[in-house]
């Protein structure tokens, strides 16, 4: 299916807000409790869901949601996760991702590694607007989400949902803005994301981002500083 047509499934309001709910949980979801969260019968959730998993934006597999196995376990059930690919629409066609891989190629080959993250450091800072570092994590998140990255927040050390905002919590993110091109050139892009990041939410504040990488998410955190854990 071409980009524009798997796009065009989530004009409608309800499956749109099923696929964002999905992408949400960064977990496999059942169809009861996807219906449950939009507010929808289960059939309904269940025949957009399978839509959204023909158009290729998400995937579908099968589990036993209670966790048990054996005699009393029930049924598998359907649940969904997103899918891994990337979607994007330009009219005219335009080809960007050739033009950043390309860029990279030649400042990788060139050493610029340090210009770059300067230069990226610098465009994070600009995007801030302000001579002020982000006040806590709350901001951070606020400021990573606008950037597309999905921040969540997560106890240090485990993996959960619902954390509080506390100096044992960590911002973890979904997704890399640049993940196309640090799949080919990882040193050199981390590195810059690392630096935009970095501009991006103040240096010398309360949090500080750090290098952390962990399959299928960004790989850089956001923390509280060591400062403000003393």
């Amino acid at each position: 299916m071409k980009d524009i047509d798997a796009i065009a499934v989530l004009q409608d309001p309800v499956r749109r807000r099923l696929y964002e709910y999905v992408v949400a949980q960064g977990r496999e979801v059942g169809r009861n409790e996807a219906a449950e969260a939009v507010g929808v019968a289960r059939t309904l959730a269940a025949h957009h869901l399978d839509r959204l998993t023909g158009a290729g934006l998400l995937e579908s597999g099968s589990r036993r949601l209670s966790g048990r196995s054996g005699p009393g376990a029930g049924r598998p059930a359907k649940v969904y996760t997103r899918a891994p690919g990337e979607r994007s629409v330009s009219l005219p066609g335009r080809d960007y991702r050739t033009a950043a891989e390309l860029l990279a190629e030649a400042a990788e080959q060139a050493g610029l590694d340090v210009g770059l993250s300067a230069a990226a450091r610098r465009r994070g800072e600009a995007l801030r607007g302000s001579d002020e570092p982000c006040a806590g994590l709350e901001e951070a998140m606020a400021m990573l989400a606008a950037r597309g990255y999905e921040p969540h927040l997560e106890a240090a050390g485990r993996e959960g949902e619902g954390v509080g905002e506390d100096a044992s919590s960590v911002i973890r993110m979904r997704n890399c803005p640049f993940h196309a091109v640090a799949e080919r050139f990882p040193p050199l892009v981390c590195g810059m994301n690392l630096a935009l990041i970095e501009g991006l939410i103040g240096a010398d504040g309360p949090v500080r981002a750090r290098m952390d990488a962990r399959p299928g998410e960004c790989c850089v955190v956001v923390e509280a500083s060591k400062n403000n854990q003393d």
